[in-house]
């Protein structure tokens, strides 16, 4: 399959971002004015870029949690492909779980990072209706999370640590895949990533959905992008089984503490991940620069540990999550 290439520099603006939407159009008739060579406008083109950054700044500075959910769900953010294309070199796809079929919706490979032979697996989104139809909107069959589990054994096999990317709003929930024991495989995979004998890092990309993110999310680390979210279920479906109104997502997003930042504070992760002004969809590169030196950052200090050490390490991560007041 053709490899899927990102997207730069889009100006698809979220609801929140619409105060832009004039100052962006603003600078497209100064820059067309420049081409023309009619007038020299480069010092106004830099005075409304300015401006577009100081307004993205302050728009950004203190985001409420469903505006996260948006950041997090942008159809432009990149993709688990993405990132692999500009964080890895020598990117071999394997396919299948040897049992049922291929799923789209779960990318599993081997590749190298800064030359050390690694594991990498994620869901796959797409950045535009047909990508999403093609890849089930990152919504992985229990074939997916069996073809992850194969791949994580073949890790083990050969010594090679595991990196996750994870963006998902959940494991498809249609019949077939109840049929073929969706659960099953997504309580298999949490049991043996429980005891993988290799280094885990596992980094959420986008949205980290329900037992559909922690099938691949196990890691010994856990980092954030700054705009993704984590959570049991999805605010407007948390709205609709608590409220009986999905309208009311922003009051559950609220409560339910889905931000990278809730999650640091919880302990649930040990690393939030910066992302370029505005989110990740405004520069991948960057944004894939900066995951990479943080995924680097907390698998070096694994490497070194035996396998009762990796197991112990992860054992004791998520054995001491949960606040309690009594």
């Amino acid at each position: 399959m053709a490899k899927e290439k990102p997207v730069k520099n889009n100006r698809n603006l979220l609801a929140f971002e619409q105060p832009l939407q004039a100052v962006y159009q603003k600078l497209e008739q100064l820059r067309e004015i420049q081409e023309s060579g009619k007038m020299d406008m480069s010092a106004e083109i830099k005075q409304t870029e300015k401006r577009i950054e100081a307004l993205r700044q302050q728009l950004f500075a203190n985001l409420n949690p469903i505006q996260v959910v948006q950041v997090a769900r942008h159809l432009m953010r990149p993709t688990t492909l993405d990132y692999i294309s500009l964080m890895f070199t020598d990117w071999v796809e394997l396919h299948g779980d040897r049992n049922f079929a291929d799923d789209p919706a779960m990318v599993c490979g081997t590749a190298r990072l800064d030359g050390r032979s690694v594991v990498v697996i994620g869901q796959q989104k797409g950045h535009s209706t047909k990508e999403n139809i093609a890849r089930n909107f990152g919504t992985a069959h229990p074939e997916g999370y069996r073809k992850a589990l194969r791949v994580m054994r073949l890790a083990e096999r050969y010594g090679k640590p595991i990196i996750s990317l994870v963006d998902t709003p959940g494991a498809y929930p249609g019949i077939g895949a109840e049929e073929r024991g969706q659960a099953e495989a997504i309580a298999k995979n949490l049991r043996e990533m429980a005891e993988l004998t290799v280094p885990f890092v596992s980094v959420i990309t986008g949205e980290g959905g329900s037992g559909g993110a922690l099938g691949i999310a196990m890691g010994n680390r856990v980092l954030m992008l700054e705009f993704s979210i984590y959570s049991v279920i999805s605010p407007e479906g948390c709205a609709s089984i608590l409220f009986r109104d999905a309208k009311r997502a922003n009051e559950a997003a609220v409560a339910m503490k889905i931000t990278a930042k809730d999650m640091l504070e919880l302990g649930v992760i040990e690393d939030i991940i910066k992302e370029p002004l505005g989110g990740a969809h405004n520069d991948h590169q960057l944004a894939a620069r900066n995951v990479k030196q943080a995924i680097v950052k907390h698998l070096n200090p694994l490497l070194p540990l035996s396998h009762r050490e990796l197991i112990a390490d992860r054992y004791n991560k998520f054995r001491k999550l949960g606040i309690f007041n009594e």
